[in-house]
């Protein structure tokens, strides 16, 4: 789950961010599925998720097709939050849950309707908001109280707190920038994920889950009206898996300046500190801070436009290269395997069977 919000049509220019999301975060979703004895790869292929990139740990895939995915396994199982409560979330239950925040007056309004519906809804988990002063806390509760319950999943928090976090920041018009994160179970695997979803600052194993935020954001007013969430629904979750990705850091910025550009536009480092007004080493400095270099921007963001560019349009494997400033196509073939663990001919049909020389004519 699951870039940042701003960004390009195309490779560069102006429109949607079209991020990607880690394939473990698919893995995550069909647990409940196939502990049911159904057929996980169906539902795969008609989210346009070819079932061989399960086997891939380092695969992607697009958010617009995770979005389709999770449609596809709410109505599978009748249930929009994967089996992770004995109460299923039943079919529908978010869409009754915008119309009941909808005419809240002020943020703080619609999030205690929000996590007072969960509450009613759910079984296991409910939520709770917290304020202390100039922090706000979401917290997630694991029912019954008290009782000593192990933590539930990790998948599991994360999936409602991003719900109830992108449903927050839709209604305000805005991200808003969470000052922390931190969750009752160990750390997944996929914990790096979480840091651009929700904060660099992540806490495991603690004593409870939640969200952490400046406080002053719940006085905000509700700037969305009924029409608005009917084009919502129709796009959610893919919107806010994206959209409102953590868009306040450094990283973040970094990737904003290069979308708008096309990659054979991309500057080095030094013209890269010239334009943020900062020194290199400055600037290296603040990227450690925040476990990042620029190269990995650079291969990160170039990876996200090249799966988006073989999964959502026909066009040849050299065009792509060429596009995001590879010199041959042999040096993106390489660049795409060690990125994702598969050639770009085999990563968009599906095959991961196929070699590297099947792979390496036009796409």
């Amino acid at each position: 789950m699951i870039g940042d919000s701003s960004a390009c049509g195309g490779v560069g220019g102006a429109g949607p961010e079209r991020g990607t999301i880690s394939i473990a975060f698919v893995h995550e979703a069909l647990l409940a599925v196939r502990a049911r004895g159904l057929d996980g790869d169906v539902l795969l292929v008609r989210a346009g998720i070819s079932p061989a990139l399960l086997d891939m740990p380092q695969a992607r895939v697009s958010s617009a097709s995770y979005g389709l995915l999770w449609h596809q396994i709410a109505v599978a199982l009748d249930d929009e939050f994967f089996g992770m409560d004995r109460h299923p979330m039943k079919v529908g239950s978010f869409t009754l849950l915008c119309h009941a925040i909808i005419n809240s007056d002020t943020l703080e309004r619609a999030l205690r309707r929000a996590l007072r519906f969960l509450r009613v809804v759910m079984d296991e988990l409910a939520g709770d908001l917290e304020v202390r002063g100039a922090l706000c806390r979401v917290r997630v509760v694991d029912l019954p109280a008290g009782s000593g319950r192990p933590p539930a999943r990790a998948f599991a928090y994360g999936t409602l707190l991003l719900m109830i976090h992108g449903l927050a920041c839709w209604l305000v018009g805005r991200r808003i920038p969470l000052d922390r994160a931190s969750f009752r179970c160990p750390e997944p695997d996929f914990s790096g994920e979480w840091r651009v979803l929700f904060s660099p600052k992540l806490d495991f194993g603690q004593a409870d889950t939640a969200i952490e935020f400046d406080s002053a954001y719940l006085t905000l007013p509700n700037l969305r009206n009924e029409a608005e969430m009917k084009r919502f629904l129709r796009e959610a979750p893919a919107n806010f898996l994206v959209k409102y990705r953590n868009s306040s850091s450094l990283t973040a910025k970094i990737r904003r300046h290069l979308r708008a550009r096309a990659p054979t536009e991309w500057p080095d480092f030094p013209g890269l500190a010239s334009r943020f007004h900062a020194s290199e080493s400055t600037l290296r400095r603040r990227l450690e801070d925040e476990g990042q270099s620029y190269r990995a921007i650079l291969d990160d963001l170039r990876r996200d436009l090249a799966i988006s560019l073989l999964l959502d349009t026909d066009r040849p494997v050299h065009e792509i290269a060429i596009e995001l400033g590879f010199a041959e196509s042999s040096a993106f073939h390489r660049a795409f395997k060690k990125w994702t663990g598969a050639p770009p001919g085999a990563y968009r049909h599906g095959s991961v069977r196929e070699t590297f020389d099947d792979d390496a004519g036009t796409g």
